[in-house]
């Protein structure tokens, strides 16, 4: 089979939650450039004019771009993708836990609602996706899951303690399921972005001394793009890379081995 060929995902849905922004974004249209029905999902708050204009975007490649608004922060994200996917004719095959929940506070201000919030979105929605897409993907022999995790698994920021804690939870779910996963054709990875230029980091990054600062952690010396995870991502879910599983790769330009 060619290179070509291995990245090919023609026949396959995947699933991006978060995929309407950012590197959720960039993974659905790699995925979808490369042969991929894509299921776009993004917090319900009514019309999301980013959600239509990447689903367009995805439709240009050839792909069926189907629109799933569901909060993550909500219990039953597994039933609730179940029967979505049923009504729509679109079970997943490829599953990418993108989407995220980050405040920024001291650790020592934040409050149980907040810490639930984030550890709800974060990982039990992870999980309990995982658990509604596992039975479909064993019949099939074939399935990939990738969770989107963070640097701050190695290097939490100060302010940021709950959601570094989720993403550091992220990776152990993925060593743990693994090999439970492998003898059923299905792989699962994290892939943990460094400082990537998103809308959620604009503002941050807009201040010019904490981006020098942020810099200055990065041997490589420039701040990501979300193409750059993308690339690895339609790596992970194709068939090019069928022989890794239960795997944790940094896109940080290095900042991970900076402590």
């Amino acid at each position: 089979m060619s290179i070509n060929q291995l990245f090919n995902l023609r026949g396959k849905t995947a699933l991006i939650t978060g995929g309407s922004r950012g590197i959720g974004r960039a993974v659905t249209l790699a995925l979808a450039e490369n042969g991929a029905n894509v299921i776009i999902n993004y917090r319900d708050r009514g019309l999301d004019a980013r959600a239509e204009k990447t689903a367009a975007e995805a439709a240009a490649f050839g792909a069926r771009a189907t629109l799933w608004p569901f909060d993550l922060e909500s219990d039953g994200v597994g039933h609730a993708l179940l029967g979505f996917a049923n009504a729509n004719k679109c079970p997943p095959d490829i599953l990418v836990t993108n989407a995220s929940l980050q405040i920024r506070k001291e650790w020592d201000e934040i409050t149980s609602d907040e810490f639930a919030r984030q550890i709800n979105t974060n990982l039990r929605s992870t999980l309990q996706l995982i658990q509604a897409v596992v039975p479909r993907m064993r019949q099939n022999r074939w399935g990939r899951i990738l969770n989107i995790g963070s640097v701050q698994q190695m290097r939490p920021h100060p302010q940021m303690c709950v959601y570094a804690a989720s993403k550091s939870a992220l990776v152990n779910l993925v060593k743990n399921l693994a090999p439970r996963l492998a003898a059923s054709g299905i792989t699962i990875n994290n892939l943990a972005p460094g400082t990537i230029a998103t809308d959620r980091n604009e503002p941050a990054l807009a201040d010019a001394e904490y981006k020098k600062t942020v810099l200055a952690r990065i041997p490589l010396g420039f701040v990501g793009q979300p193409d750059d995870c993308a690339a690895l991502a339609l790596l992970l879910c194709s068939d090019a890379g069928r022989y890794i599983t239960g795997a944790d790769y940094l896109v940080d330009g290095g900042m991970g081995l900076c402590f």
